[in-house]
């Protein structure tokens, strides 16, 4: 219910009266129980249904950057780490030249790993994503759930992969309970009346560590950062501490947010099913107003907990 209203909410006080605009909503706990899911607007009576949440593949833009940090930060990195951010081209083999640039075309110098991420910048990300390892990146994404097929080029650490929103939202729930992956589930357990075996038990929960702890809680304290000063404050929950990432792909065809609490982990996609522009949407838009509600109307109820992170003490050398 606080999904559908929320999504309800903002279509009809932010949305154009016409627009085929679409949006999918998943609610998850961090061991990848599904709470809630929104396949789309106005799904309800319609005969095989496409569910958005779990059937649409789409690009993911920066949403997907947080697994780069992952890996970083497994390998040692600190929130506080110093990168460049310049301007940035590389020889791609068969492609020629790319030069990815920041969304606001403007350039920082040199910024801590948080700052890269709060602002969403593109060539720090990029150049992290080659200090450590694409095949690294690529490894931590795939444990963590996203099981569509990851790009080979340096543009994976820019999210131009797909991926469906229960799959990047069951991700994230493996970085709010410490880096252990999770298979989404929806059941607990399927009885016929009467009977005392189940003919269905639990069919997802945690899987396997993917990163150690301490890294789930940095970044953890590097995404708080997104939503507290950065590219999502439209995410802000009043009395609840939260951290997400926004994600807009090329020419605005996707956006997205998705980010979790101490409680609950939620995602949020945006766009059109036939791939047409958004029109002035990006992930730190309306989707985060949409998971903002969502986060909102979900914790009204319930006590507020702190976020599992750690902040960064000192400076690395």
């Amino acid at each position: 219910e606080a999904a559908e209203a929320a999504l309800q909410e903002v279509f009809e006080t932010k949305v154009r009266e016409g627009s085929k605009a679409q949006a999918a909503i998943v609610v998850m706990s961090a061991d990848g129980a599904v709470r809630a899911m929104v396949g789309g607007r106005d799904t309800r009576g319609i005969a095989g249904q496409f569910n958005r949440a779990t059937q649409a593949r789409r690009q993911t833009g920066s949403a997907f950057k947080p697994f780069v940090y992952a890996a970083a930060l497994d390998l040692g990195y600190t929130p506080l780490h110093r990168i460049e951010d310049q301007p940035l081209c590389m020889d791609i083999p068969g492609s020629g030249q790319w030069c990815p640039q920041n969304y606001t075309r403007k350039y920082y110098g040199v910024v801590t790993l948080t700052e890269a991420l709060q602002r969403s910048l593109n060539t720090p990300a990029v150049r992290i994503s080659e200090h450590v390892g694409r095949d690294n990146v690529r490894a931590v994404a795939q444990n963590f759930g996203i099981e569509s097929k990851l790009a080979d080029g340096p543009a994976i650490a820019l999210g131009t992969s797909e991926s469906t929103l229960l799959e990047m939202t069951g991700a994230y729930a493996g970085i709010l309970n410490g880096g252990s992956s999770v298979t989404p589930y929806g059941l607990t357990e399927l009885r016929l009346q009467g009977d005392t075996e189940p003919l269905i038990g639990k069919t997802g929960g945690i899987g396997e560590r993917v990163i150690s702890e301490p890294a789930a809680r940095a970044l953890t304290y590097m995404m708080h950062q997104v939503v507290e000063s950065g590219s999502g404050v439209r995410a802000k929950v009043e009395g609840v501490q939260v951290a997400g990432k926004t994600g807009t792909t090329q020419a605005q065809r996707d956006a997205w947010f998705i980010g979790f609490s101490a409680d609950y982990v939620t995602g949020v996609w945006m766009g059109y099913d036939d791939n047409t522009p958004l029109t002035g949407v990006t992930g730190s838009g309306l989707p985060a107003e949409i998971w903002q509600q969502t986060m909102a109307r979900v914790h009204d109820r319930i006590e507020a907990h702190p976020l599992p992170m750690d902040r960064p003490s000192a400076a690395p050398d």
